[in-house]
């Protein structure tokens, strides 16, 4: 697992890493500070804990070893009886905890698992742990829908610059006459999905940072994408610019009425 995120949860610092690990460690902070590891190990004797653990594997993990469970559950409730994360895993294979050591070392659990400690240390803090955890997924939800947007609008605009220089730039313009077209190109764009060129949105808009794209929203990106590859196919075809803005701008207008009417585009947008 990677490096992931922290969150605070009221007087602690949580870490949450990849999959949805949660630190068990930060949680148990929470009841005692100076030794967290006797709370996660006073939890996991108790037979209701094991028995929550082993439905857990047994639903998540086709190579947990029930028949070492079995034996571990039977054990349970004796005074004697110690458990630790790092022997739970050994003896029965399992997934839903891990332990790691180094800079961001400690004992980490599956959410769900996690959920059911917390409630264990205190219900106050399993509430607000949820409503932090919730609350960071939203954030990497909105992050995501912004990567892949970027992520598409880069790829076509590669397909779309290939077709420029192959089909459009003579090998003896020189570099600002190679850039004046490429520009040319891109405003070509603009101009069909938001009607002005890029000129003329600074000019409306000094005080903004970066560029008209960079103020498009999810819709405006996927259309945007979707009319880079069309006009690098009607320059292969040769047709001319003021013909390829106007088939652009109509194509702009029918995929706009139609992703503003979908739903996964608005959460993509989050709405």
């Amino acid at each position: 697992m990677t490096t992931g995120k922290e969150i605070v949860v009221l007087t602690e610092t949580v870490r949450v890493q990849q999959d949805d690990y949660i630190s068990l460690t930060d949680i148990a902070r929470y009841r005692n500070a100076d030794d967290p590891r006797f709370v996660i190990q006073n939890w996991m004797r108790t037979r209701f804990t094991l028995e929550f653990l082993g439905i857990w594997e047994q639903l998540n993990n086709p190579d947990f070893n029930r028949v070492e469970f079995e034996a571990v559950k039977n054990e349970s409730g004796s005074n004697a009886f110690v458990m630790t994360p790092t022997k739970w895993v050994s003896l029965t294979g399992a997934i839903g905890v891990i332990s790691k050591s180094g800079r961001y070392g400690g004992t980490y659990a599956h959410k769900d698992i996690a959920f059911e400690f917390a409630s264990w240390v205190s219900v106050e803090f399993k509430l607000y742990l949820i409503k932090e955890f919730q609350r960071l997924k939203e954030q990497e939800f909105q992050q995501l829908g912004w990567d892949i947007r970027r992520n598409l609008a880069k790829i076509n605009y590669r397909i779309h610059t290939d077709a420029i220089k192959t089909n459009l730039i003579p090998p003896e313009l020189s570099p600002q006459q190679i850039n004046f077209i490429y520009a040319s190109e891109a405003d070509l764009l603009n101009m069909a999905l938001f009607g002005k060129t890029a000129k003329q949105w600074r000019d409306e808009y000094p005080d903004h940072k970066g560029n008209i794209r960079d103020q498009a929203n999810v819709s405006q990106l996927v259309c945007l994408a979707n009319l880079e590859t069309l006009n690098a196919h009607f320059i292969h075809q040769g047709l001319p610019q003021a013909e390829r803005l106007k088939i652009l701008n109509q194509t702009a207008i029918h995929q706009m009425k139609l992703l503003l009417a979908d739903r996964k585009i608005e959460q993509l947008e989050g709405k």
